[in-house]
């Protein structure tokens, strides 16, 4: 798969981590997708709206939002998961990847119920709203830990990948529903789409427990064959064959997890020291930077800018129906991102990331109309759908799912929890931030804001050459190696390959153990390996064992 391609043991429970796991990405998606079209709906409003106009013994010909409230019941969700992600690195890391999601998902879970129980308390709609963040934000934090944890490098990209589809598709559900429950003129409108994302949470809570552990994290705590057999399970290894490449993955791993438990830090001390840096771990603060500027610009990029205005788009050519707006546009935003997976794998991290970032930058300054231009005929309102799309179409196949994919697999494993929860919390801080603000900042300077969005874009674009580094093709252990290598700037990290290698094409792959047989000698197996180096060592199992048991 792609230009880093190998010929590691890559098994269904592979696809099972990569695609279960990314329902919490669904999750957040369906949530987000839901609400913008819940505050249109007219019991919604009739509960929850505090401007009301014509009204005769309670009942009103009107009901509005002010932007105060509006931004509340919307925002609150970003204010939880804020939180949440924080918290997601220490509670993954003490009760292992599974149980973290499991209970997150229960967290969601309690969210949804506080939403669905209220009945003219918008205080208590957005509250439930925060308390369903917590689990959303949490979630966000530990799925791209745990997938990158478990799935081999050529296939860990489009895994990773997933969550920001599965982010996609979760809008876009979210969308269909609600077109599907306006026509009914009750509190179901609304209760039905809230209540619908209980089955999600549902899906992930339960369906993690078939899934492995996170062979890193059990080795880690000292669980060493149950972190074998989790890396057994998840490569798929059948044939002696495969258990031999499995074998040299899990030895690599227990030397990588030895080594930084002898420098590890206390609780506290490993916070801190994403921001100030570990004397002996190389680019440290460097990460954590470069981890909130990827999660932070997720957000800069203007894409949700572009959902905001979508009915203005449509409009502009006779739609009036918003629902199908939002419909058309997560749809691009879903078959485009589905695309993505492929574009990441073949072309790596850096160069499509980049790129997206000066499409966009060129898309939002385009002379033609555009969402924070609408000219009001429908011949420019086509070229406002064309530009609209094409803006999404950047976003969804490139940077989109490439911030994801880089926040799973950049850190090292003794502060990886920790330093993907700063980063997936700037996330939300933005998140909040532009979803709150932005009505009162398009009334004040229309569409002279699109300008700001172009300008993070062309500083997207600039940062990814000159601080990123292209982690494609490589295992987790070599990419904090990689990190560590004095010298090696991020424009030249595509050539950079472990030592014994020639190209990232030998990385990982099953041919560097080009010899493998077993002996029976005196009834004890002797395993012998061949490496790409040609470095040939020999062992018994009972060496074999006091070699993992580190």
């Amino acid at each position: 798969m792609g230009i880093f391609n190998n010929k590691q043991p890559l098994g269904a429970t592979t696809v099972y981590v990569s695609i279960l796991s990314s329902v919490g990405g669904m999750i957040f998606g369906y949530d987000t997708g839901q609400i913008s079209d819940m505050v249109l709906m007219r019991d919604f409003k009739y509960r929850f709206a505090d401007i009301r106009t014509n009204c005769i013994n309670g009942h009103c010909e009107e009901y509005e939002f002010s932007n105060v409230r509006e931004g509340l019941i919307v925002s609150l969700l970003s204010i939880g998961t804020l939180s949440g992600a924080l918290l997601g690195a220490p509670v993954a890391d003490y009760l292992g990847r599974r149980m973290a999601m499991s209970l997150e998902a229960a967290l969601f879970t309690v969210g949804l119920i506080v939403q669905i129980a209220t009945q003219f308390s918008w205080e208590q709609f957005a509250v439930g709203r925060l308390i369903a963040g917590l689990g959303i934000g949490a979630l966000s934090a530990v799925i791209p830990v745990y997938v990158s944890e478990c799935v081999v490098p050529n296939f860990r990209g489009s895994a990773v990948a997933c969550y920001q589809l599965c982010i996609t598709f979760g809008i876009l559900l979210a969308y269909c529903f609600c077109y599907g429950t306006r026509p009914l003129d009750s509190d179901a409108s609304w209760r039905i789409i809230v209540g619908l994302g209980i089955a999600l949470a549902l899906i992930l809570g339960v369906g993690v427990w078939f899934l492995p552990e996170s062979p890193r994290w059990l080795m880690k705590n000292d669980k060493v064959e149950q972190a074998k057999r989790s890396l057994q399970r998840v490569r798929g290894a059948k044939s002696d064959f495969d258990k031999a490449v499995v074998e040299h993955d899990f030895l690599e791993i227990a030397a990588k997890v030895k080594l930084e438990q002898q420098t590890e830090s206390s609780f506290w001390k490993s916070w801190v020291e994403c921001f100030i840096g570990q004397p002996g771990k190389k680019k440290l603060v460097y990460r954590t930077a470069l981890g909130v500027f990827l999660q932070t610009f997720n957000q800069l990029t203007g894409a949700n800018y572009f959902f905001y205005y979508g009915a203005t788009i449509f409009q502009s050519v006779g739609i009036e129906d918003s629902y199908i707006t939002q419909i058309v546009l997560g749809a691009v935003n879903f078959f485009c991102t589905l695309w993505g997976l492929w574009i990441l794998e073949r072309f790596g991290r850096r160069k499509p990331m980049i790129f997206g970032g000066i499409w966009q930058f060129g898309d939002q300054l385009d002379p033609r109309p555009t969402p924070s231009r609408p000219e009001g005929n429908p011949a420019s309102g086509k070229v406002m759908i064309l530009s609209a799309c094409l803006f999404i179409a950047s976003f969804a196949s490139t940077y989109g799912p490439g911030t994801w994919i880089v926040t799973g697999e950049t850190f090292p494993l003794s502060h990886r929890a920790r330093q993907a929860s700063i980063a997936t919390a700037s996330n939300w801080v933005w998140n909040f931030l532009i979803g709150f603000f932005s009505p009162f900042i398009t009334s004040a300077i229309s569409f002279r804001y699109g300008y700001v969005f172009s300008g993070c874009n062309l500083c997207l674009a600039a940062v990814m050459y000159f601080f990123l580094y292209e982690t494609a093709g490589l295992s987790l252990e070599a990419v904090d190696e990689m990190y560590s290598t004095k010298g090696l700037k991020p424009w030249r990290s595509s050539q950079w390959v472990p030592s014994g290698f020639i190209n990232r094409r030998d990385v990982m792959e099953a041919s560097k153990i080009e010899t493998f047989h077993i002996e029976h000698m005196d009834g004890n197996d002797e395993r012998r390996f061949s490496t790409a180096d040609g470095d040939q060592s020999s062992q018994t199992p009972s060496e074999s064992n006091k070699k993992m048991d580190v």
